[in-house]
């Protein structure tokens, strides 16, 4: 009978001791009024540019007279290549090699050229000229604002 007990009052003082904590916890950080709720903040609200778009703006990937019409420029750091397949059209792409994954080197001969394993692509559409590649380069969105080459 002294067992029963004791397993009573260690049942007891775990079940008392787990409603003491579920009330605490049922009340923490719930207000006690409307009032104490904040408004979500609205972010349209600001003029001011946020810090992504400030950037972009502030810096341009080239100048157009930095990419040489039927050719290109890579730009490694953006993992970024920029062509111009005729005067005046310029085009953006993936500098990753869609075949292993490789950063593209070069651009000649209307190609852009991936030094792993020797794929080429269309400077036109990034579309694959030469394998092993099997896919194109993904195109980027770029904007030409005047002189300047920005992502878009």
């Amino acid at each position: 009978m002294t067992e029963t007990t004791r397993r009573t009052v260690v049942f007891g003082a775990g079940t008392a001791g787990l409603a003491a904590v579920l009330t605490a916890c049922a009340s923490y950080g719930t207000p006690e009024t409307e009032a104490d709720v904040e408004a979500p903040v609205e972010e349209e609200a600001s003029s001011a540019p946020k810090k992504g778009e400030a950037k972009a703006k502030a810096k341009a990937l080239a100048d157009t007279s930095d990419i040489p019409e039927g050719g290109g420029k890579v730009f490694k750091n953006q993992q970024i290549v920029v062509t111009q397949p005729t005067a005046g059209e310029f085009k953006a792409f993936s500098a990753v090699c869609t075949h292993q994954g490789c950063t593209v080197a070069s651009v000649s001969n209307q190609t852009i050229n991936c030094p792993c394993h020797g794929s080429k692509f269309s400077i036109a559409d990034g579309s694959v000229t030469d394998g092993p590649a099997g896919s194109p380069l993904e195109e980027k969105q770029i904007e030409v604002d005047g002189e300047k080459i920005r992502l878009a």
